[in-house]
């Protein structure tokens, strides 16, 4: 599940980038409630986008902003409540990492979610059913253990 973080050159220090990654990828596993899940928990990737502070605005005008997006499959954060939880939680680790630097209200995110059937992992394709399938199988392992 692809999260892209964009954010102006010096918003975040080298040791915050690493930080809030680990904690943008807890936020999405925990309002997913796939919290540990051996299948889920490596698919969970993303790039970070530090572009020259005169290139990222808000209102039109340069400005200190972060942008994050989350791409998912169309079966994940199905209910406002999953949505609300990651955005809460997303923009928090955000605010946190930028030390001071960044405004809550100039933190945006945005879920967008891939059509039926084309989300790839491995260069397979799955479908939700299959893709619920690879989940729930990744965890049998773990709930027999219990």
């Amino acid at each position: 599940m692809p999260i892209t973080l964009t954010v102006p050159e010096s918003l975040l220090s080298a040791e915050a980038e690493a930080r809030v990654f680990a904690e943008l990828t807890r936020a999405l596993l925990a309002a997913a409630q796939l919290d540990g899940n051996p299948f889920m928990t490596p698919n969970v990737i993303g790039s970070l986008n530090v572009l020259p502070k005169r290139h990222v605005f808000a209102g039109g005008q340069p400005a200190p902003a972060a942008f994050i997006e989350l791409t998912l499959p169309g079966i994940a954060l199905a209910t406002a409540d999953a949505k609300q939880a990651f955005i809460e939680a997303a923009t928090t680790a955000v605010e946190q990492a930028a030390e001071g630097r960044l405004r809550r209200d100039h933190i945006w995110t945005n879920i967008v979610y891939a059509a039926e059937g084309s989300w790839g992992i491995g260069g397979r394709a799955y479908d939700h059913a299959e893709l619920i399938d690879a989940i729930q199988s990744a965890a049998a392992p773990a709930l027999v253990a219990s």
